[in-house]
C-alpha cells in the first residue's frame, strides 16, 4: 500500500473564497469573530450597514499569509487597520494629485490592461529605465508634493496609493469580468519583470526602491502577488542572486521564475494567452513600459465608456486614482478621484452594467466546491528555475558594491564567477578561478600585516569577525588599511579626568590660598617676636637670618634708584627692563 501524504496548495482558486476546506472555513469564521470582538470587523447588518466592513476574500488574504492561523492573522490584520487609520490611506487615495500619482506609477509595475488565463491581472516592470538620473529627478520633484505627512516619507505615501489602486480598482475590475470560477474574487496579480540591460551597480542602487515595495506588500497587502517572471537576466545574475533574494521575504522568493531567452515565450504562454503577452517577449500585444493600459477585448465588451482617455487611437483609462461605486441594481461605476490642479475630481470613466459577481463579495456565504487537480498542475513555486545557492566552501563571498561604487569597489562579472547562462533548469555555479598572485608587492602587502592588529584584514575571504551583516544582504567590512605594518594602537581606556573648576571655584581656591599665606606669615612673625620678647632661647642658640649678598650691579642700581625722585623711578625701571629684554 502506498504511503499517504498530505498535499496542501494555496494556488488560485484553492484556499480562496468558494474553494475552502472545512478547516479553512472554520478558520475564516473564527478569524472574523476575533476581529469583531476586537472592534476591527463589522458583520453585515451591524450598525445599520447592509454590507460587512471587509469582504471575505480580503479576510482570507490575511489567513493565507498566516497559514490559516486565526490569531496570527488577526495580529497582522490589526496592525494593518491601525496603519491605515494612522496614515489616512482612504483619504490619501481620494485626494492625491493625478499628475503626482502618474509620476509614481511610471516607476513601478504597470498594469497592461490584460489578464492571465485565470483572469488575474498582468503587470509589467522594466528595470533599466530606473537609473540614478531618473530616481534623482523623481526624488527632487517630491519637494513640491501637495500631500505630505509628518511621519511618513512622501515617496512612501505615493507608493501606498499605488497599492490601493491594485486592491480597490484593478482587482475588483478583473473580478467583475467573465472568467472561470466567477464565484471567486480576484485578489492577486502576476508580474513580468524585465531586467535586460541592468548592470550590477544599478541593481545595488535600486535596492531600497525594491525593498520599499516588497516590505509594504508583505506587511499590509499580503497575498496580493501570485507569480513573478524575471526576463533578461544578465550572465552575472546567478552569482548576485544570493544577495538579491535577501531583499524579499521567502514566500515572495518562492513565487519568482527566472527565465532564459529560449524559455520566455514557452513559459509565459502556459499561463497567459499569447494575445496578452507583449510583442517584445514573443506575444501579440502592443504595449510600451510607461503607457496606460491596453484594455483587452473581454473587458471592453463588459464595460460602457463614458469619459475615457485616448491612447494611440484607442480608449483607455485616465491618469490618477480610480475607485468603484456600486449602484442599487448591482452595476459598478468606475469614478476618477484625486485632484487636478488643486481641485478635487469626481468623474465617471465607465460603468459595468452587469458584473459577474455583483453581490458575491459582500453577500451571503458562497458554497465551497472542490477544485480539479488539473487546474493546479501549473505550480506557483518558481524555485526550480532559480540558480541554486552556491557552496560557501567553493565560492568566494564577494560583498555587494556600495551605493557609490568605484572601479576598485565594484566587482566586475568576471571577478565574481565565470559567465553562467540563466535557464529554466537548475544551473550549477562553478567556483571562481583567480589568477595566481604576482610576486612582489602583491605578496608584500600580506607580509606587512603579520604580527600587527591588522593581520588578516586584507586577505582574500575577509574573516567573518571583520564583516558586519546589516541584514537584507547589506554587509560592510571593518578594516584600517592605513595601519598596515604599524604597531598596535593603544586602545586602553584612559581614566576620566575631573572637570576643570569654574570661575567661582577658582576664586574660592585663590582666596583660600591667600588666607593660608597670610596666616602662615603672621604666625611665623609672631613666633619670632615672641622668641625675643618672651624669654626665648639665648641669642647664641637662635638661627641666624642670612641675607644674600647683592651683586655689584644690583648695588649700583639700588643706589641710582635711591637718588631719584618717586615720579622718575617707574620710568627708570622701564628703561632697565626694556634694555634687558632687547
Amino acid at each position: 500500500m502506498a504511503d499517504l501524504k498530505r498535499v496542501e496548495s494555496f494556488q488560485y482558486p484553492a484556499a480562496h473564497l468558494g474553494h475552502l476546506t472545512d478547516n479553512q472555513q472554520l478558520a475564516l469564521e473564527s478569524f472574523k469573530q476575533i476581529a469583531q470582538d476586537g472592534g476591527y470587523y463589522r458583520p453585515p447588518g451591524a450598525g445599520g450597514m447592509a454590507e460587512a466592513s471587509h469582504d471575505d476574500e480580503t479576510m482570507l488574504r490575511f489567513l493565507r499569509a498566516r497559514r490559516f492561523n486565526p490569531l496570527e492573522a488577526f495580529k497582522q490584520f490589526k496592525d494593518t487597520e491601525d496603519w491605515r487609520n494612522q496614515n489616512d490611506i482612504v483619504g490619501l487615495y481620494s485626494k492625491i494629485d493625478a499628475e503626482e500619482y502618474e509620476a509614481t506609477r511610471r516607476l513601478y509595475p504597470q498594469w497592461l490592461g490584460r489578464r492571465d488565463k485565470r483572469g488575474i491581472p498582468l503587470f509589467l516592470f522594466e528595470v533599466a529605465p530606473l537609473n540614478s538620473k531618473t530616481i534623482s529627478a523623481y526624488e527632487k520633484s517630491l519637494v513640491n508634493a501637495t500631500i505630505t505627512s509628518p511621519t511618513v516619507a512622501i515617496k512612501n505615501l505615493r507608493l501606498f496609493a499605488l497599492y490601493e489602486s491594485l486592491t480597490r480598482f484593478v482587482m475588483p475590475l478583473c473580478s467583475a469580468i467573465p472568467r472561470n470560477h466567477p464565484e471567486t474574487p480576484i485578489s492577486m496579480s502576476n508580474n513580468i519583470v524585465d531586467i535586460s540591460g541592468v548592470g550590477l551597480k544599478q541593481f545595488w542602487n535600486l535596492k531600497g526602491h525594491m525593498q520599499d515595495a516588497s516590505q509594504l506588500a508583505t506587511a499590509h497587502y499580503p497575498e496580493t502577488l501570485d507569480r513573478i517572471f524575471i526576463i533578461g537576466a544578465p550572465a552575472f545574475f546567478p552569482t548576485v542572486w544570493g544577495w538579491i533574494k535577501r531583499w524579499f521575504d521567502p514566500i515572495t522568493v518562492s513565487k519568482i521564475f527566472i527565465l532564459s531567452p529560449a524559455n520566455v515565450l514557452p513559459t509565459l504562454s502556459q499561463y497567459i494567452d499569447v494575445e496578452n503577452i507583449p510583442k517584445k517577449y514573443g506575444g501579440k500585444l502592443d504595449f510600451e513600459f510607461g503607457s496606460m493600459p491596453n484594455i483587452e477585448p473581454e473587458i471592453e465588451a463588459a464595460i460602457k465608456w463614458e469619459n475615457p482617455a485616448v491612447q494611440n487611437g484607442k480608449k483607455t483609462l485616465p491618469i490618477g486614482p480610480i475607485r468603484w461605486s456600486v449602484g442599487e441594481d448591482g452595476s459598478m461605476k468606475a469614478v476618477a478621484v484625486g485632484s487636478e490642479k488643486g481641485s478635487p475630481r469626481h468623474t465617471t470613466v465607465f460603468t459595468i452594467p452587469k458584473p459577474v459577481n455583483a453581490k458575491l463579495m459582500y453577500g451571503p456565504a458562497i458554497l465551497n466546491t472542490p477544485i480539479a487537480e488539473s487546474e493546479l498542475a501549473l505550480t506557483t513555486v518558481g524555485t526550480h528555475t532559480q540558480p541554486p545557492d552556491p557552496d560557501p566552501s567553493t565560492v568566494y563571498d564577494v560583498p555587494p558594491p556600495s551605493d557609490s561604487p568605484t572601479p576598485s569597489a565594484t566587482p566586475k562579472p568576471e571577478d565574481l564567477t565565470p559567465a553562467t547562462s540563466v535557464s529554466g533548469q537548475a544551473t550549477e555555479i562553478q567556483p571562481t578561478e583567480f589568477l595566481p598572485i604576482r610576486q612582489g608587492t602583491s605578496d608584500t602587502r600580506y607580509e606587512q600585516q603579520d604580527h600587527t592588529h591588522a593581520s588578516g584584514q586584507l586577505e582574500d575571504g575577509t574573516p567573518h569577525a571583520a564583516v558586519n551583516d546589516h541584514g537584507h544582504g547589506d554587509k560592510t567590512v571593518t578594516m584600517e588599511p592605513s595601519t598596515v605594518g604599524q604597531a598596535p594602537k593603544d586602545v586602553s581606556i584612559k581614566p576620566e579626568e575631573p572637570p576643570a573648576p569654574g570661575y567661582l571655584d577658582q576664586a574660592r581656591q585663590l582666596a583660600a590660598s591667600a588666607t593660608a599665606t597670610v596666616t602662615s606669615t603672621v604666625s611665623s612673625a609672631a613666633g619670632t617676636v615672641g622668641g625675643y620678647v618672651g624669654g626665648g632661647p639665648k641669642t647664641e642658640e637662635k638661627a641666624e637670618l642670612k641675607i644674600p649678598d647683592k651683586s655689584p650691579e644690583q648695588t649700583d642700581v639700588d643706589a641710582k634708584i635711591d637718588s631719584k625722585e618717586d615720579p622718575t623711578i617707574e620710568g627708570f625701571l622701564r628703561t632697565q627692563t626694556g634694555s634687558k629684554a632687547a
